[in-house]
């Protein structure tokens, strides 16, 4: 069972200044939250041991080895999604899986530059696993819209046993 983590009024404001600006120092974060430097040191430190916040480089599609984004929507029996997905996961080609609800029960999203890589890994390693029934691909054509938020966090979770 997963701990819950409370989270003070502190601790979001702290985490609301670094997602603005993760370079910022400590002695700014300090003047401008009203606390000493070694409380917002140790308050970084907690949210980093929790889990609660890292710290990376995000980088944009233009620097990725791959140049081109695809979506493959995997449709599996519900008693076999968690083994499908942690077989998926365990694929390099694939950069990231999740565990859905609706029309597909797991959408892997990875990076490619020809179509032949994406056709061998969702037609030839995905589909042929055991339990997947159908599969459906898309591929991003063009990105209007994107938070690096929502990639800062790269503590890989596993799915339980």
């Amino acid at each position: 069972m997963t701990a819950v983590v409370l989270l003070d009024e502190l601790d979001h404001k702290l985490i609301t200044l670094l997602g603005e600006d993760a370079r910022v120092s400590n002695r700014k974060i300090a003047a401008d939250l009203g606390v000493t430097e070694g409380t917002v040191r140790g308050r970084i430190k907690r949210l980093q041991q929790d889990g609660l916040i890292a710290f990376t480089a995000v980088t944009g599609f233009e620097m990725a080895r791959k140049s081109r984004l695809a979506f493959i929507g995997i449709q599996t029996p519900p008693q076999q999604v968690r083994e499908v997905a942690t077989q998926i996961s365990a694929m390099d080609d694939v950069n990231a899986v999740l565990i859905s609800l609706g029309e597909f029960n797991i959408l892997a999203i990875c990076l490619f530059d020809e179509l032949d890589e994406l056709v061998a890994l969702a037609s030839d390693r995905i589909l042929a696993l055991p339990g997947v029934h159908h599969i459906e691909t898309s591929i991003a054509v063009r990105t209007t819209k994107y938070n690096t938020k929502i990639a800062r966090i790269t503590r890989q979770q596993r799915l339980p046993d």
